[in-house]
C-alpha cells in the first residue's frame, strides 16, 4: 500500500522504476545460505537461462547492495514454477531462514484480488463493473454530489476519482481503531483536488469501498468470500488474511526500517482490517505462484474432465489487464534506467500496464511498515516474476525483477544492482538538497507568537477527526486521537510553526505545523506537512485542515 503504496505507485517515481519503495534502508542482515524449495519435479528439471546461472550471488549481492535481510524470487513460465527460493534470513541478527514458503506482507498486490473478486460476482451476474456504487452502498458519498452519483465500480479500482494522491491514507495508516465501513463513511469529506476521471492519482481507500462492495454483493465477508472463491480453488494454503489470521506454525518474515532513514529497527507488525482490500495479505513466493500461473492462464486453475475450471472469465481478464487510467511517464532518476522507461503506461483494475523491451507488462507494487514486494507478468512470454522482501527499498526488488526478465526476453545483461543504487543515492542526495533549503530560510532566532498554552488545545480535520496538542511542562505533545503510533513532541522551528518529532521512529514521517493566528491572536487554523520528500505518501498531512474545537465537544467526537 505504501505503496510506500508506495503502498502504492506514487506517479513518476514507479513509472521509471527508479528509485526507493520509501525512504528507509536497512541495516546489514546475517547471512544465510540461499534455500530452494521447487514445487514440482519437472521445475527442478528446468533449465534455467543463462542470465539466471548465477541468481544466488546476483541476488545476495542486491541483498548487501540494499541491506535487505531476507528476499523470496518464484518464477513461473509457461504454466511451471521453475524457481522457488528465498534468501538471507527472515530478521536481521535472528538464524532462520527465508525459504518459499516464507509469508511477507503483500500489501498493494492485494489490489488484484480485490479486482479479481469484483470480476467473479461480475461473471455470475451479481454486478456490473458498470454500476454506480450508491446502487449497492446507498449511503456512500464522496465530496462532490455529482462525483457521488457517477462513481462506477470500475473508478474504484482505476485511481482516476478527482482524489489526490493517498488522499484519506490517515484514516487507516499506520493503523486506527476506524472500522471498514467507518473508513468509507469520511470520504464524504475528504477534499477532491482533482477533476474527475480527469487524472491519475494513486489511493488506497476506494479499494476499502470495493471490499464493502464485494461483501453487500456476495453476502460474506471479505475474508470468507477470499478464502471460498481464490484461495482454495487455487490451493494457496499458505496466505492470510491480514496479520491478526497469522498462525503460530507459520513462516513469517519481520519487516525493518531504519528509524530516522539511519538505525535499523524491526518494523511492527500491523493488520489493515479497514482497508483489507486494498492491502490487507500476507502470502508466500510458493503461493503467489499459484496465482500468476491462474493470471497467466486467463484465469483457468485447472480441468474437470473437458471442463475448464475458471476463477473469472477471459472477457474479465482482458478488461482487468486494459488500461482505464493514462499515467505520467516520467524521466528515469539516473542514465542507467534510461531502458526501463515505457513507451506508454496506464493503470487497468488492479494491476499496472507498461511495456518493456517491446512487451506488454502487467505488474503492480506493494508496500507495507518494513516490507516491499513486486509481481510481474507478461503474458506473450507466460512469464511471471513475484520478489518479496522484508525491507523498505524498493531498488532491490526492481533489480531481482528486471534481472530475471531479461533473462527471459533475451535481454543484454545489465547491472540492475547498480542501476538502482545510483537512483537511490541520488534521490537521497535530492532530500539532502531538500533539507538544507529549510535550514537555510529558517530563522532561528524568531519566537512564537504565543505561549506554548496558546498553542495547546484540541483540533478537528472534517474527515480524519480529532487531533490533540497538549502541553507538559514545558514541552507540548501532540497526539492524533484515532492513530495510537501518531503521538510526538513538538520542538520550535520558526515564528509561528513547529516541528513535530514521532516517538515510533520508524515512522520516518516528521512534519512541520503551521499555526495561523486571528487578528486577536488566537489560532485559527493547524496544517501540516511532512518535513522529508522521502516521508510515504500515505502520510497525507497535507491535506488536514484542523481548526480549534472546544474540549468537551472533541472529548465526544474523539
Amino acid at each position: 500500500m505504501r505503496a510506500t503504496d508506495w503502498k502504492a505507485q506514487g506517479a513518476g517515481l514507479l513509472i521509471s522504476m527508479s528509485a526507493a519503495a520509501g525512504a528507509a534502508a536497512q541495516a546489514p542482515a546475517a547471512e544465510a545460505p540461499s534455500t530452494e524449495a521447487p514445487s514440482t519435479k519437472a521445475a527442478a528439471a528446468s533449465p534455467l537461462p543463462e542470465q539466471l546461472q548465477d541468481f544466488d550471488a546476483y541476488v545476495d549481492a542486491v541483498r548487501k547492495q540494499f541491506e535487505v535481510p531476507g528476499i523470496a524470487v518464484a518464477i513461473v513460465k509457461d504454466g511451471r514454477v521453475v524457481l522457488e527460493r528465498g534468501f538471507g534470513v527472515r530478521e536481521a541478527g535472528k538464524p532462520e531462514p527465508v525459504d518459499a514458503h516464507t509469508l511477507f506482507a503483500i500489501a498493494s498486490n492485494t489490489k488484484a484480488f480485490t479486482a479479481a473478486s469484483l470480476s467473479i460476482l461480475a461473471d455470475e451476474g451479481k454486478l456490473s463493473l458498470d454500476d454506480r456504487v450508491i446502487d449497492h452502498l446507498p449511503w456512500f458519498r464522496m465530496a462532490d454530489p455529482y462525483v457521488t452519483r457517477e462513481m462506477r465500480l470500475r473508478d474504484l479500482l482505476a485511481h482516476r476519482s478527482g482524489l489526490g494522491l493517498g488522499a484519506g491514507d490517515l484514516l487507516y495508516w499506520p493503523g486506527t481503531d476506524y472500522s471498514n465501513e467507518d473508513v468509507a463513511r469520511r470520504l464524504a469529506h475528504v477534499p477532491l483536488t482533482g477533476g474527475f476521471r480527469g487524472q491519475y492519482a494513486y489511493d488506497n481507500i476506494l479499494y476499502g469501498v470495493a471490499q464493502l462492495v464485494v461483501e453487500k454483493a456476495s453476502g460474506q465477508s471479505y475474508r470468507d468470500f477470499l478464502a471460498e472463491r481464490i484461495f482454495k480453488p487455487l490451493g494457496m494454503d499458505e496466505t492470510r488474511y491480514n496479520a491478526d489470521a497469522l498462525r503460530g506454525a507459520d513462516k513469517i518474515a519481520s519487516g525493518h526500517a531504519k528509524a530516522d532513514f539511519k538505525d535499523l529497527q524491526v518494523a511492527p507488525r500491523m493488520t489493515w482490517s479497514n482497508v483489507a482490500g486494498a492491502g490487507g495479505l500476507y502470502s508466500s513466493v510458493h503461493d503467489m505462484g499459484k496465482w500468476m500461473r491462474a493470471q497467466l492462464d486467463g484465469g483457468v486453475y485447472g480441468r474437470d474432465g473437458d471442463k475448464e475450471l475458471r476463477l473469472f472469465s477471459a472477457k474479465r481478464q482482458r478488461e482487468m489487464w486494459s488500461v482505464v487510467t493514462p499515467m505520467p511517464i516520467a524521466e528515469p532518476l539516473v542514465p542507467e534506467l534510461a531502458p526501463v522507461k515505457p513507451n506508454f503506461a496506464g493503470y487497468g483494475e488492479g494491476w499496472q500496464l507498461t511495456d518493456y523491451r517491446g512487451e506488454k507488462l502487467v505488474w503492480h507494487t506493494g508496500g507495507w511498515p518494513g516490507m516491499v514486494s513486486r509481481v510481474t507478468l507478461v503474458p506473450a512470454h507466460k512469464l511471471g516474476v513475484v520478489v518479496l522482501t522484508n525491507a523498505e527499498l524498493g531498488g532491490a526488488f526492481q533489480a531481482v525483477t528486471m534481472r530475471a526478465l531479461d533473462a527471459y526476453l533475451g535481454a543484454p545483461k545489465t547491472d540492475w544492482n547498480a542501476a538502482y543504487a545510483a537512483a537511490l543515492a541520488k534521490s537521497r542526495g535530492k532530500a539532502d538538497e531538500d533539507w538544507a533549503k529549510h535550514l537555510k530560510a529558517r530563522d532561528a532566532r524568531s519566537k512564537p507568537s504565543l505561549p506554548l498554552s496558546g498553542y495547546a488545545g484540541a483540533y478537528r480535520d472534517p474527515w480524519y477527526g480529532d487531533v490533540f496538542i497538549e502541553q507538559a511542562g514545558s514541552k507540548l505533545r501532540l497526539r492524533f486521537g484515532r492513530t495510537k503510533d501518531l503521538t510526538g513532541e513538538l520542538s520550535h522551528w520558526q515564528h509561528d510553526t513547529f516541528i513535530v518529532r514521532w516517538d515510533q521512529r520508524w515512522l520516518n514521517a516528521d512534519a512541520f505545523l503551521n499555526f495561523a493566528l486571528t487578528p486577536d491572536g488566537k489560532v485559527r487554523e493547524l496544517r501540516m506537512e511532512a518535513v522529508s520528500p522521502l516521508t510515504d505518501f500515505s502520510f497525507d498531512f497535507q491535506d488536514l485542515r484542523l481548526a480549534p474545537v472546544a474540549a468537551s465537544e472533541a472529548k465526544a467526537g474523539s
